[in-house]
């Protein structure tokens, strides 16, 4: 009772916080400004929830060009001015740099001229093309993305959408004529309202009146050409009730046609107080949206819960049983090589007591309430099934060397995904350490290289293998080679469209570095320690030297059926939650996931399920006199893995608004990437666990 309680303890504690509380790790301290003090405004990136191509900001032709070299204020940094990344910034496509947008806190400036812009037909193409697709821009503001305010449905709680859109297109009214091809206008944002809030800093800074920044928003219009403009170049009316109202529209071009455009870019800054949001809590508006989906996280914990209920009565049983059978006395001799016909009586009674026997008040040993006819049964019923394999149970299976180094890189996953899941349940990795859940995850992952080698080697010694650094060295290369194949592969393709998701040269040798030195080197030290001091698992029962025949099989205990029916009920568990993430990952881009309590406990109840379905399906084989156990353990655990790649492709089809062969390819890519760890890593769950089953259960027997 008292572990269940401690369980139930862990999930209250990571489920009850408010899943929008962010916890700041302690170089992420609070940053104020003095008033009149340079605030660095960071441009970044441009993307799409229609592709998943993104572009640095500066590299787009239409916009302002990346500004000359001056500093800006006491921040130590200088317009123009690549900021150092991280590993999980790099991979996640970010390129941030300085600009020379002037923020000053406390002091609003009405309008100034960023820049004027000539286009031509070539970015006047690109640019229709980027607002066709939906791409909106992201710039940054003291760690905080800029973000553009919405309220709820009930209005009574206002939340943040990062982001802004790059321009908007206008469709031609229903009935009106055009050309071939004519979607409609198009109109570019040229104009950034900012709005900063602002609070006093915490402690002896705010009454020094120092301030932090709590809110960053932008609000683009587009203002055309025949609106009136000063002499520094800004639009004489900006609150658009006088003057025509006219949009910067970029006008339709065909290749060939010598067309040139000036676009005047302009900015407006306003600063607001607003000690409504604290400083810790100013990433929450970027999560209040989430809140209203509380409740179906809450069905979904509530049905996984009552499936795995289930599945825990059903395995329940079967190990009362095999232990019961185990304690209550074995067949004779004869009754094992027979395997028919009854016997009554005869049975060996073991020295002591069992666990199921009573003891009357004479001391006299009573059964527990069963016929002896019907123990005979069970007792039958097992030696004709699962006890007949004690012979051939642990026999090495087929390709063991490639089983062997599947499970150590699947332990490494496994490792490196609980490390992320609770990191993120905590509140260590939040979104205001941006690249950070990427970046922890890479250096797990490496780190764990360690345990991949110790449990490869120990279950290729236990396979009977010698050649322990051959083994290693598959381990270390198999999956992070095929993942870095793929990855350089699809990085080609991206290369050649000039997208910031495209990773560097150096990135690309930075990771080759990590891999080949640092991760090889630990595969290597856990498997001379798991091989050579550690040694194999102990089979409990002898392998017989003649391999018995197995009987015809039921078609669900065969290879693809099996796999898939083992992996419906985990898929079950997780849908709903996975319905969650692809919307935060594929279709709303603007938002962000951070409900990691909710997914840490969906993903306990997930680990358990896999073990439970695991043990039921290799029991029901063993029962088939099937003793090919081990890659079959290795496919029912990660058989959800086809089931979460089905849904992938439901929801490419009914819920995404993807364009394009290259981005269709990535998404389908990356999609087939992430289910094979996911399959990795939740089919080495399930042979571990089936592994220990039949240990348990052979191990509890006596077979002459």
């Amino acid at each position: 009772m008292l572990p269940l309680l401690s369980w139930a303890s862990l999930a209250l504690l990571l489920v009850s916080p408010a899943p929008t509380s962010a916890f700041y790790i302690p170089f992420f301290s609070v940053h104020s400004y003095p008033p009149s003090t340079p605030i660095p405004l960071l441009v970044n990136k441009v993307y799409s929830d229609t592709s998943q191509l993104q572009y640095a900001y500066y590299d787009l032709p239409f916009v302002c060009p990346r500004p000359k070299s001056k500093p800006l204020g006491s921040s130590g940094l200088f317009s123009g001015q690549s900021i150092p990344l991280n590993l999980g910034e790099v991979l996640r496509g970010d390129r941030i740099v300085a600009s020379d947008i002037e923020l000053r806190m406390k002091e609003d400036n009405e309008c100034a001229l960023l820049c004027e812009r000539d286009i031509g037909e070539e970015e006047i193409l690109r640019a229709q093309e980027l607002i066709r697709k939906g791409y909106v821009v992201e710039w940054i503001v003291d760690n905080l993305p800029g973000a553009t305010s919405f309220v709820t449905v009930d209005k009574t709680k206002k939340y943040y959408a990062a982001g802004f859109k790059l321009g908007t297109v206008e469709q031609k009214a229903q009935g009106e004529q055009g050309g071939e091809g004519d979607e409609g206008k198009f109109y570019l944002n040229n104009h950034f309202t900012i709005v900063i809030r602002y609070r006093n800093a915490p402690g002896k800074k705010g009454e020094r009146g120092e301030k932090v920044v709590v809110g960053f928003e932008v609000y683009p219009k587009s203002i055309g050409r025949g609106e009136r403009r000063d002499e520094r170049g800004c639009p004489v009316n900006l609150s658009g009730k006088s003057g025509n109202g006219e949009k910067f529209e970029l006008f339709k071009v065909r290749r060939g046609e010598n067309r040139w455009a000036t676009v005047p870019y302009t900015y407006s800054v306003y600063f607001r107080e607003d000690n409504s949001i604290e400083w810790s809590k100013r990433w929450d508006l970027y999560f209040v949206n989430q809140e209203e989906g509380a409740k179906v996280h809450w069905m979904a914990i509530v049905n996984s819960l009552i499936i795995c209920a289930v599945l825990t009565g059903v395995v329940l049983m079967i190990l009362a049983r095999t232990v019961r059978a185990d304690i209550k006395g074995y067949r004779d001799e004869s009754l094992m090589e027979k395997g028919a016909g009854k016997q009554k009586g005869g049975l060996k009674e073991k020295a002591g007591l069992g666990l199921l026997d009573q003891v009357d008040e004479a001391g006299g040993i009573v059964r527990d309430a069963v016929d002896l006819d019907d123990e005979d049964d069970e007792a039958l019923e097992d030696v004709a099934g699962w006890k007949l394999l004690h012979g051939d149970v642990f026999r090495t299976p087929g390709n063991g060397h490639l089983l062997a180094p599947l499970i150590g890189s699947g332990m490494q996953l496994l490792f490196m995904a609980v490390g992320l899941v609770l990191l993120s349940a905590l509140g260590i990795l939040n979104p205001s350490f941006r690249g950070g859940f990427v970046s922890f995850g890479v250096g797990l992952f490496v780190f764990a290289g360690v345990l991949s080698g110790y449990f490869s080697a120990r279950i290729y010694k236990t396979f009977g293998g010698r050649d322990w650094t051959k083994n290693t060295a598959v381990t270390a290369t198999l999956f992070p080679g095929l993942l870095f194949a793929i990855i350089f592969v699809l990085n080609l393709f991206v290369w050649a469209q000039a997208s910031s998701t495209a990773l560097p040269f150096g990135t690309l040798i930075a990771i080759v570095f990590l891999w080949l030195c640092v991760q090889v080197p630990l595969v290597y030290a856990g498997a001379w320690y798991g091989f050579s001091k550690v040694g194999s698992w102990e089979s409990p029962t002898k392998t017989s030297s003649i391999p018995r025949q197995i009987p015809q099989q039921a078609w669900y205990l065969r290879g693809l059926p099996a796999t898939l029916l083992g992996g419906l009920i985990p898929f079950a568990v997780i849908f709903i939650e996975l319905l969650f993430v692809f919307q935060s990952v594929w279709q709303d881009k603007s938002g962000y996931y951070y409900v990691f309590g909710f997914m840490a406990v969906v993903s306990t109840i997930l680990i358990l399920a896999i073990a439970e379905v695991t043990v039921l399906a290799i029991y029901i084989q063993l029962c088939s006199e099937n003793y090919h156990w081990w890659w079959s353990s290795f496919m029912v655990g990660g058989g959800s893995a086809v089931w979460v790649f089905a849904y992938c492709t439901w929801y490419y089809f009914a819920k995404l608004h993807i364009t394009g062969f290259l981005s269709s390819m990535l998404f389908f890519s990356y999609s087939f990437m992430a289910c094979c760890v996911y399959g990795l890593l939740t089919g080495t769950v399930g042979f571990l666990t089936a592994f220990a089953f039949v240990r348990r259960i052979y191990g509890a027997i006596k077979a002459d």
